[in-house]
C-alpha cells in the first residue's frame, strides 16, 4: 500500500498516536473502522506469539471493508530485545505502516520497503529529522512540545516549518491535539496528518484502568509534569498519579538504589506508565470518556466546522471538503 492510498483511507487525516499499555487490538480496531489510522506498540504485545495473534487479529478484521489501515510501532533502541523478532513478525504480515522510534529507522526502511509498506519515524528535533529523512522514510512524525509520553520541547509553529523547508514528503504533526478544529489548525500551518493520543486514552476501548481515564478528565494543563526521572528521556506524566505513587512532583527521587519505596516493606515500587500515568497537556480539554466511534464522530464534526469557517472568512468563498463518514 503508498502512502497515498494509506491517507486515501482516512475520513480524517488523523493517526491515533501509538501508547504504551493502552493501545491494544479493541483500540486500534475502533479507529480504524471509524476513518482513523490506528496503531500499536509491537512490545504492547507482551510476547511475540501474542504479537503475531493481534497482527493476525488486525489484518482479518480490516480486510475486505472500507476501514482506514492500521500500523505497528517499533521501538529500536538498543534496550529492546525484541527488535529483530518484532520486525520479522511485521514484515510476514506486512503490516501497512510501521512507525519507528527512538534509532536508526534505515534497516526498517529496507525490509518494509520490500514488501510494499510505508514507515514514517518519530522526530523531536530538527536533527533527528535530517537524519530519518537521510535513512530514506515514508513520512516525519513531529512530536512537538505538550505531547504525551517522550514529547519534545518545541513549538510546532517553528518546527513544523523548518522541517519543511527541506522535506516535501508527508509530515504528521503531534503534541496536545485534542479536537477537531486542532486537527484543522495543524492542516493550516502545513502538516498532512496529525498525531493523537491522550484524547484516545480516555475511550472505552483504550486499555489503560478506568481511573487513568477518569484522572485525564479531571486534570488540566496545571496537572502535568515534564521530567526525564524516570526513563531517562524527557516525558509528560500526570502529577496526580506521581502523588498517589508517593512520589513529591516537586522534588522527585526514583533512582534504582533510591530507599524511597523500601521503608514500607508491604508497599512495592510503583511502576512507570503502569502506576505513573503519562498525559499530554491537551487533558485541559478533555472532559469525558467517550467511545472511539462517539469521539471521532465529534471530531468530524468539530473538524467540518473548522473548515466552514475557514471558508466563509476567505475572499472569495472556498469549499472544504473531508471524507464522507464510512
Amino acid at each position: 500500500m503508498s502512502l497515498q492510498e494509506l491517507r486515501d483511507r482516512l475520513t480524517l487525516p488523523l493517526i491515533g498516536a501509538p501508547m504504551f499499555i493502552a493501545s491494544g487490538p479493541e483500540l486500534v480496531l475502533a479507529q480504524c473502522r471509524a476513518g482513523v489510522l490506528g496503531c500499536f506498540p509491537s512490545l504492547n504485545a507482551r510476547t511475540p506469539e501474542i504479537l503475531d495473534e493481534w497482527l493476525t487479529r488486525l489484518k482479518r478484521e480490516l480486510s475486505g471493508g472500507d476501514a482506514a489501515p492500521f500500523g505497528v510501532n517499533l521501538i529500536l533502541h538498543k534496550g529492546n530485545p525484541r527488535q529483530r523478532e518484532d520486525l520479522e513478525l511485521i514484515v510476514r504480515h506486512k503490516a501497512p505502516l510501521v512507525i519507528t522510534s527512538v534509532g536508526d529507522p534505515t534497516p526498517v526502511v529496507e525490509h518494509v520497503h520490500a514488501y510494499g509498506g510505508v514507515v514514517m519515524h518519530d522526530v523531536l528535533s530538527v536533527k533527528h529529522a535530517h537524519k530519518a529523512a537521510a535513512a530514506g522514510v515514508d513520512g516525519l512524525i513531529l512530536v512537538c512540545a505538550g505531547a504525551g509520553g517522550h514529547g519534545g520541547v518545541l513549538s510546532p509553529f517553528a518546527f513544523l516549518p523548518e522541517v519543511r523547508s527541506f522535506w516535501d514528503k508527508t509530515i504528521v504533526l503531534g503534541g496536545a491535539i485534542s479536537s477537531g478544529r486542532s486537527i484543522r489548525a495543524a492542516q493550516v500551518l502545513g502538516a498532512d496528518l496529525v498525531y493523537m493520543g491522550t484524547r484516545f486514552l480516555a475511550t472505552h476501548e483504550a486499555r489503560a484502568s478506568d481511573a487513568h481515564k477518569q484522572m485525564i478528565v479531571d486534570s488540566t494543563t496545571a496537572d502535568i509534569v515534564y521530567t526525564p526521572a524516570f526513563t531517562g528521556i524527557p516525558a509528560n506524566y500526570l502529577t496526580k498519579s506521581l502523588i498517589a505513587s508517593g512520589i513529591d512532583p516537586q522534588n522527585i527521587v526514583w533512582r534504582p538504589d533510591s530507599e524511597l519505596f523500601d521503608k514500607d516493606p508491604e508497599r512495592q515500587r510503583p511502576k512507570v506508565w503502569k502506576d505513573i500515568w503519562s498525559a499530554g497537556q491537551g487533558v485541559g480539554s478533555i472532559n469525558d470518556a467517550p467511545s472511539v466511534a462517539e469521539l471521532v464522530a465529534r471530531l468530524r464534526r468539530e473538524y467540518q466546522e473548522a473548515c466552514d469557517d475557514c471558508c466563509q472568512a476567505s475572499t472569495p468563498p472556498s469549499t472544504c471538503r473531508i471524507t464522507p463518514e464510512l
